[in-house]
């Protein structure tokens, strides 16, 4: 299995135990999640650039890819990818460094998956 199924295989997989478990607050914070990035006043590209900075910066390897795989669905390319990167390294500081280096092989690995 390539990392981009393991990853969405293994989150799919938890999501669904998690919603099995009916926890009201649980239920009501990945609806807030999931309306957050919606089209608004912010279009949906600049939405997920910003989840991205912002989980490359709090340093969420799940939520980066995450948000590296929405990203690629509505059309990011290499190069605004790696504006985003810039911004959060900048933004985070040398910490972030490891992040970015994974960041990066899972973006690979989603334009390989593509082509």
């Amino acid at each position: 299995m390539n990392p981009i199924e393991e990853f969405n295989s293994f989150r799919a997989e938890m999501n669904e135990k998690i919603m099995a478990a009916d926890n009201k607050v649980i239920k009501r914070f990945f609806n807030l999640d999931t309306n957050a990035y919606a089209a608004g006043a912010i279009d949906v590209k600049t939405k997920e650039m910003l989840g991205l900075s912002c989980s490359m910066v709090l340093r969420c390897d799940d939520c980066i890819k995450y948000h590296l795989g929405k990203c690629h669905e509505v059309g990011l390319t290499k190069e605004e990818i790696f504006e985003v990167f810039s911004i959060a390294t900048l933004i985070g500081g040398s910490i972030v460094i490891p992040h970015l280096r994974r960041a990066v092989a899972y973006w690979e690995a989603l334009e390989n998956e593509k082509a």
